[in-house]
């Protein structure tokens, strides 16, 4: 048994989009919402639409019936109606012209409105998912003119590497992409399906290129690299690649600020199932998800991006038990990985899997292993804590921070004020100042001159 009792994780799930709200605390869900996905753990993107209450009793609807201009209706409505031939004037003895209700006249009104923006809606989300399903490549052939949102046909070893002996081109094998959601720059989120050659583990992983990555100047520079990582189970989806809640747009405004660096993302799957959390680690008897993290995912971010060789191009961000596995792999790793955005409160693994397996947990403890990287003065590494002041957790940062934030282990805790647990205000606080605070660790890809 662990020395480390387990914790009901905290909800997980990105809350419903409301993007003229996106910077304010999101709506609070109807009750008991949504009950049975409480129970299977956090999955990506439920329901939000609580089937509506019946009405009290004497509020049934009804409706009124048709009351005719001359008074009460008669067994036959037309037996008082004379016909009127075709073309003849209208007079006192024929049927009345039928007026319509003022409430009618609101409810036609009203439904023109809703059909209106109905249509401007549905041709703004028609832009949003437009070409979803196709074969895109990232990375201009600059001869072709071919890249992201392309047909795949994109030459990605086309350009050299820089005079810079840190970029790493594009090893290959080229992986086939298919796009998931397009952003209003016209940059794509893309899936495809990773066998991991190290893990033996075969999973589903979303990417994402900035602008910057198809722009000629940047041809022969490195890109750095954010592995983003989902709460909960984070499986069978991962729901930063979910463009609503505005990870990407973040990092591409950042751009625009010169507050960000233009990161060449990588959200793969974060557990093997949805049935156990794993920590991102290899617990023995179970798929290898530390090595499909700190292996067969950077690898496959070196095969298809442009990126660098040294770790100053490598960083992880993620929120709840995706926080914990980015910054276990850091301290685990830090010749490989240099930095951290862990926002949510995780600090010490606590998978139900780890019984009788003692020390293959320690040596998957943030703790034990930042005392490891203090004892042997090791390279350093950057961790900032991010935590909502509406959620618990804070304590645990701090409590790490003091014994551990010293020596090589530098670390931050990052207040969001109002903040909740979900990635929303995650990436609210990402835009108030983590994101520049990780950008100023990082290593920036560089244009070639004019």
């Amino acid at each position: 048994m662990h020395q480390y009792p387990q914790r009901q994780r905290p909800d997980d799930r990105p809350r419903p989009p409301y993007p003229q709200y996106e910077d304010q605390p999101p709506r609070q869900a109807p009750q008991g919402y949504p009950p049975a996905a409480e129970q299977r753990g956090r999955q990506a993107y439920p329901d939000a639409h609580a089937q509506q209450p019946p009405p009290p009793p004497g509020h049934e609807a009804y409706e009124h019936p048709y009351e005719h201009p001359a008074g009460p209706p008669c067994p036959d409505p037309s037996a008082h109606i004379r016909p009127r031939p075709a073309g003849a004037a209208y007079d006192s003895d024929s049927e009345p012209p039928r007026k319509r209700s003022r409430r009618a006249m609101w409810i036609s009104a009203t439904l023109a409105l809703v059909l209106l923006l109905g249509g401007g809606f549905a041709a703004w989300k028609l832009e949003w998912f437009s070409g979803n399903g196709e074969t895109v490549s990232f990375g201009k052939d600059q001869a072709s003119g071919k890249g992201s949102g392309g047909d795949g046909a994109g030459a990605q070893g086309a350009a050299k590497p820089s005079g810079d002996p840190d970029v790493q081109m594009p090893t290959g094998p080229k992986a086939e992409f298919k796009q998931t959601a397009k952003l209003d720059d016209g940059t794509i989120v893309a899936k495809t399906t990773l066998v991991g050659a190290k893990s033996g583990f075969t999973g589903d992983v979303w990417v994402w290129a900035p602008k910057q990555y198809d722009d000629p100047k940047y041809a022969k520079s490195g890109f750095p690299v954010l592995i983003a990582l989902p709460g909960g189970e984070g499986y069978p989806t991962n729901y930063w690649a979910d463009r609503s809640l505005g990870l990407h747009k973040a990092i591409s405004d950042g751009v625009q600020a010169g507050t960000s660096l233009p990161y060449v993302v990588i959200m793969p799957v974060l557990n093997p199932d949805n049935k156990y959390y794993y920590d991102g680690s290899d617990i023995p008897g179970q798929p290898k998800m530390g090595t499909w993290m700190a292996e067969d995912v950077p690898n496959f971010a070196k095969a298809n991006f442009r990126t660098y060789k040294s770790r100053d191009g490598w960083a992880f961000m993620g929120s709840s038990s995706g926080a914990f596995v980015g910054m276990k792999t850091v301290l685990q790793h830090p010749d490989k990985f240099k930095a951290v955005i862990a926002s949510g409160g995780e600090i010490v693994p606590d998978s139900p899997l780890w019984k009788g397996h003692q020390a293959e947990m320690d040596a998957n403890n943030p703790e034990k292993l930042a005392k490891k990287l203090i004892d042997s003065n090791g390279p350093e590494v950057y961790i900032n804590f991010q935590i909502g002041t509406k959620e618990g957790g804070k304590d645990r940062m701090v409590k790490f921070q003091q014994q551990y934030g010293k020596g090589p282990v530098k670390t931050t805790i990052r207040d969001i004020q109002n903040g909740e647990h979900n990635g929303w205000h995650y990436v609210r606080g990402m835009k108030e100042g983590s994101l520049e605070w990780i950008s100023k660790v990082l290593k920036a890809p560089k244009p070639e001159a004019g």
